[in-house]
């Protein structure tokens, strides 16, 4: 057996020393390294903050190291402690209506969050039939005590409610102006990606309380959205703003090929269903399909000519991990992987497939205050995992 040498026991001591600064500053406990997996940019390490979640959908991170929430799409918002433990169900919900890729979706933290408290939900609500719904959201404050969401409000409704369980989206974010984006799904009802008398396939805009701001590219006209910033989107399931320019970035899922990522512009048309890079399911074309290039339609940033139902997004912006400097990070549904793009001049120079040892659909990712990467897996016995690279001595 080797025996430790003095500087092999400080190396040891930097390295732990190193990990549990970085897990105060996201205030959840840490457990011993559950695997390694090789990377292009070296040892990639996976840890279980915690498991028992079912079909998590979103995480967002509390401040002060108090901990993380949780959104599982069966209709429970929870809180990882910062024992990493995970708490009862937070009440104050709103009811969702669970159909197909229904339920409680995206959770987002006000951007004022230490002085109101307030939490933003997206989900699927019901038509008053219950026979098709489409997306909604809502936000409350939540108690000192974090038990409770209180005085929940619903401030946005999909109109109409197409969806019959297919294509709800949807994730929230706020930009530095402080304005709520929220990209939706088209209910699987392409043809009205295009309509803008329909908020199916957009990218809306409000105020944080939900009312449209008066320079919204389509406010005043005559059978038109006011709430729509941008459109011809087919189900956007990622959404992030650009650390380094300000931007809105979304991601959405092709047909049978054509994933995509787009750069949001204000009342730009992304194209679908009359511009794709995809098939149909049936191998046949796109139906209303003009080709790839259409006169008028913003091309997708970077696209992906096979599917792998990509989901949340992260910029990576920290420190913490040099090699990972001005990438992107995607999650994977139907490939099972964490995407790693990375970026350079504006353009996608490479990526990497990380994490498909796991098997595990990836549905969100996010990026800690300790700088390392959180994803969730998408299963009945989803897992909350934290992903960086091994510090070398």
């Amino acid at each position: 057996m080797l025996r430790a040498t003095p500087f092999h026991k400080l190396a040891l001591r930097k390295t732990l020393l190193a990990t549990l600064c970085a897990s105060a500053l996201l205030g959840v406990s840490v457990q011993a390294t559950a695997a390694t997996y090789q990377s292009e940019n070296g040892t990639l390490t996976v840890d279980e903050v915690v498991g028992g979640l079912q079909h998590p959908w979103a995480v967002a991170f509390l401040p002060n190291a108090q901990g993380m929430l949780v959104t599982e799409r069966t209709g429970n918002l929870r809180r990882v402690t910062p024992d990493g433990k995970l708490s009862a169900p937070i009440s104050g919900v709103p009811k969702v209506w669970v159909q197909g890729q229904g339920g409680l979706l995206d959770v987002e933290l006000s951007p004022d969050f230490a002085k109101d408290r307030m939490v933003y939900l997206t989900y699927s609500e019901a038509a008053s039939d219950g026979k098709t719904g489409g997306t909604a959201a809502g936000r409350a404050r939540l108690s000192e005590d974090m038990t409770k969401l209180e005085g929940f409000t619903r401030i946005f409704q999909q109109q109409p409610k197409l969806s019959v369980g297919n294509h709800f989206g949807s994730r929230i974010v706020f930009d530095r102006d402080g304005y709520m984006f929220i990209a939706l799904g088209e209910n699987n009802d392409r043809a009205t990606a295009q309509d803008l008398d329909k908020l199916q396939g957009k990218v809306v805009r409000l105020y944080p309380d939900g009312t449209v701001p008066k320079d919204n590219p389509f406010v005043g006209q005559k059978n038109v959205r006011p709430e729509i910033w941008s459109y011809g989107h087919r189900n956007q399931q990622g959404a992030a703003l650009n650390p380094w320019t300000g931007t809105l970035w979304t991601n959405e899922h092709g047909p049978r090929g054509g994933d995509e990522i787009n750069i949001i512009e204000r009342a730009a048309n992304y194209g679908w269903p009359i511009s794709t890079f995809g098939i149909d399911y049936s191998g046949e074309p796109i139906s209303e399909s003009k080709g790839k290039i259409v006169e008028g339609v913003k091309n997708p940033f970077h696209v992906w000519e096979k599917s792998p139902g990509i989901s949340g997004m992260a910029f990576y912006d920290s420190s913490t991990f040099k090699a990972w400097d001005h990438n992107v990070f995607i999650g994977a549904l139907a490939s099972d992987d964490l995407i790693r793009l990375e970026l350079k001049d504006d353009k996608v120079v490479h990526e990497e497939r990380l994490l498909g040892e796991l098997k595990s659909r990836i549905r969100d990712v996010r990026q800690g205050p300790d700088g390392y990467v959180y994803v969730l897996t998408d299963e009945d016995n989803g897992k909350l995992l934290k992903v960086g690279l091994k510090v070398e001595q």
